[in-house]
């Protein structure tokens, strides 16, 4: 079984699995899934004041928490437990558009080059930045892409279009500028 887990899985497995979970989750009577809306059911339980986002039931979106302390538990067994040692698999093509930005270790599941103080501050204020566009748009990148587009919403699509231009402008524009 630990052979099986800690294999990557087929493409049509895990797309059949995600794909199943969303009709299922809509006859449970879900139309929201992701992690965005999971951050607003914690802050409404742990600090219950009188923001009017944040009072309504949230005890009812539970599951929600409970998706959430699954993904955090899945990443620390799949890092610690099922991982084999051996650095993330990068593609050729990968590894020499990021040797040309300075990028040299790829020993790790983080390039070390990310941990100077210039890169923990793009990734504090790419987290900030984040937060506010999930917020703005309404949902994160996976309950737009996967709840709202399978609801056919036409925000979710357009959301969705935004994030796809958002990353090739940072990968093709902002990434060279930053890392010279």
């Amino acid at each position: 079984m630990v052979e099986l887990i800690s294999q990557p899985w087929p493409w049509y497995v895990t797309g059949l699995v995600l794909g199943l979970s969303v009709p299922l989750l809509l006859l449970l009577g879900n139309k929201k899934l992701g992690i965005s809306s999971s951050l607003r059911h914690v802050c409404a339980s742990c600090f219950p004041a009188k923001i009017p986002f944040f009072t309504y039931d949230w005890k009812k979106e539970i599951w929600n928490l409970f998706f959430v302390v699954g993904i955090l538990i899945g990443g620390v067994l799949a890092g610690n437990v099922f991982s084999s040692g051996e650095p993330a698999a990068i593609s050729d093509a990968t590894k020499a558009d990021l040797t040309e930005l300075g990028v040299s270790d790829f020993g790790g599941l983080l390039p070390a080059e990310f941990l100077s103080m210039q890169g923990i501050a793009l990734m504090v204020v790419g987290g900030f930045l984040v937060g506010f566009g999930t917020r703005f748009a309404g949902g994160c990148t996976s309950g737009h892409t996967i709840m709202g587009l399978s609801n056919l919403q036409w925000p979710s699509l357009m959301a969705t279009v935004g994030f796809f231009i958002g990353g090739l402008i940072s990968t093709h524009l902002l990434l060279p500028l930053i890392f010279p």
